[in-house]
């Protein structure tokens, strides 16, 4: 597998420090893969991410929106059904996990239901007015003019 010297190329970027920092968390580690999830474009600006929760009641899972990362928790309370039992094979996983998911700026509108076994998380990225790209209209100017307007004085 290559190695890839990630500190040389802070040396030569400006403004990538978050994307830089993402790399290197992925670099580093293994691969989660419990729980499994699926993520679907459902429009232009519209997401929906749906993590495997067989076993998981609504009271056993958690989810955190914090800078840009979406975070969902799940773990089984204890208690149960009330009498003991023995398990002889269990193949369903009910384990702890904590799932967290890299999100771009502007998600904002988020909810989250459960059906049948599965934790469905809409987002929606809303990208203020301030923020969308604009047209900056060209005008037609003298050859050889190349006045800069003066700033005021504070």
């Amino acid at each position: 597998m290559r190695q890839y010297d990630l500190p040389s190329l802070f040396r030569s970027t400006i403004g990538f420090d978050r994307l830089f920092s993402m790399l290197d968390q992925v670099s580093s580690g293994e691969p989660q893969s419990y729980p499994p999830y699926n993520i679907e474009r459902a429009g232009e600006n519209a997401y929906r991410l749906t993590v495997a929760a067989a076993g998981f009641s609504t009271d056993d899972l958690a989810i955190e929106l914090k800078e840009n990362a979406l975070t969902v928790f799940g773990e089984k309370k204890a208690g149960g059904s009330g009498r003991p039992t023995e398990m002889v094979h269990q193949g369903i996983a009910a384990r702890a996990f904590e799932r967290r998911f890299q999100l771009v700026d502007f998600f904002f509108d988020t909810t989250a239901t459960t059906e049948n076994g599965l934790l469905h998380i809409d987002l929606v990225r809303e990208v203020p007015e301030a923020m969308k790209p604009r047209s900056i209209p060209i005008s037609r100017g003298v050859a050889g003019d190349r006045t800069i307007p003066a700033k005021k004085a504070a």
